[in-house]
């Protein structure tokens, strides 16, 4: 039935990753989606990729970045942020609202999307964040266009926006019905616990000071607020086993995600090795919770693989701890990462899929994103799981120009990168014109 059919575009011979499992297969796509699957052989298309020996994947979905602008462009942009992405074979990125000013109001998400416009080289949409200064309007700023849902900062982070008391907190639970994301970390303990760093602290305390009590505090807060307004939450990397273990119990409302860095460094080795590079939050913690991170992940107990992509410059990050700011980079080496965690048999493709595709959709209900089907847009990461690769600082698009990866050598790397039937990655070259949209929820 498939032999007279015409195609914009034909990906052919790829290993398909679908819901079904995995085969090789064409996929024939039409006015940027997925229009057919299947062994025909003489149907015709204008563009033709060989993906023979290649696994194609649905279109990665990095759903936590933080791109830095408005103003704060010397760190990174939308354009140096979403043309990283798709080096890395992401397709799709949320971005979070601790810019300046904050992603507070529709005139904020507008600003936004309008700076997006023509720059952004990966499909997006914004967070608004939630605060006390926006409690009454969240139920409808969160159906706005272009917009992710609401983010709330339960502990301080980069930037001002923070709800460090349950009565705000439940306040914004109330206003809404979407999945709220969550950075959880208990803000009273925090102030407690950095009043005590001083001057010359090396960075290997930064675990220590934002301990694991801080996040487990913060999540049972978080997780008897969400029952008592039965509101949906979504958790924002998460790092240690004890909140593994308070999630479990409440898997009717909230939703998980956890880092690649934090399946991938531990305390205190990565800050002896990388100092201040290291620092993010919640931490990078010791070699025991980053074995329930994996035990979480393969027991399904995750939902979500985010980059949490939060960059700052060289200058910035040589500042002494406990003044040197906390984030790493993260959205263009998500990918092969990950892909070198299943040569090495930590968790499977598919399972990777899941976690990098099918969860962000899911849990942030993305229209026609994350999956291989027909109908769906025709999003792709195309990757060669075989070929080994040397990670590199001045690969890195990043305005800020690093990764705390620099010289590890990987297994599995993406080559090409097709968003709504369009390619736009191919061989670690940018293709064309940024044709990023806002997506759609």
């Amino acid at each position: 039935m498939f032999a007279a059919m015409i195609f914009d575009m034909l990906i052919r011979g790829g290993t398909c990753v679908t819901p079904s499992g995995s085969a090789i297969a064409t996929i024939g796509i039409r006015d940027g989606k997925i229009a057919a699957i299947g062994e025909f052989k003489a149907a015709a298309a204008s563009v033709v990729v060989e993906a023979r020996g290649l696994h194609v994947l649905p279109g990665v979905i990095d759903s936590q970045v933080h791109f830095r602008e408005p103003g704060l462009t010397h760190k990174e942009d939308l354009e140096t942020g979403t043309r990283g992405a798709i080096l890395g074979g992401v397709t799709a990125i949320c971005e979070m609202p601790n810019t300046k000013p904050l992603t507070l109001t529709e005139a904020d998400l507008a600003d936004k999307l309008a700076r997006a416009q023509g720059r952004a080289w990966c499909d997006y949409a914004f967070f608004i964040g939630g605060s006390a200064a926006n409690v009454e309007q969240l139920g409808r700023l969160e159906v706005l266009p272009g917009c992710a849902g609401v983010k709330v900062f339960m502990g301080s982070s980069t930037g001002d926006l923070l709800v460090p008391d349950d009565e705000t907190l439940g306040r914004i639970l109330q206003n809404g019905h979407r999945r709220v994301a969550i950075h959880a970390e208990d803000e009273p303990r925090l102030t407690a616990r950095k009043a005590g760093v001083k001057a010359g602290t090396h960075v290997r305390e930064h675990c220590n000071v934002r301990d694991v009590e801080t996040g487990r505090l913060a999540v049972e807060r978080l997780m008897r607020l969400a029952v008592q307004h039965h509101r949906r939450v979504h958790v924002l990397h998460v790092t240690s086993a004890e909140e593994m273990e308070l999630l479990a119990q409440r898997r009717d409302l909230a939703t998980v995600e956890v880092t690649p860095q934090h399946l991938t460094f531990t305390a205190p080795e990565a800050y002896e090795a990388l100092g201040t590079y290291a620092q993010m939050n919640p931490p990078i913690r010791e070699l025991r919770h980053r074995e329930a991170l994996w035990h979480a992940v393969n027991s399904g107990l995750v939902d979500v693989l985010g980059s949490d992509h939060a960059p700052h410059t060289k200058e910035e990050k040589a500042k002494p701890y406990p003044e040197s700011p906390s984030g790493m980079t993260g959205v263009q080496t998500l990918v092969p990462v990950m892909l070198d965690h299943v040569a090495a048999g930590r968790l499977t493709l598919q399972r990777f899929v899941d976690l990098a595709c099918e969860g962000p959709a899911r849990a942030l209900g993305l229209m026609s994103k994350g999956r291989i089907a027909r109908g769906y847009d025709a999003d792709f990461t195309l990757v060669d799981l075989k070929v080994k690769r040397t990670i590199e600082s001045n690969a890195i698009a990043s305005r800020s120009g690093w990764t705390p990866y620099d010289g590890k050598r990987v297994v599995g790397w993406p080559v090409a990168t097709i968003i709504r039937g369009r390619e736009v990655m191919r061989d670690g070259a940018v293709i064309g014109s940024p044709i990023g949209q806002a997506l759609r929820f």
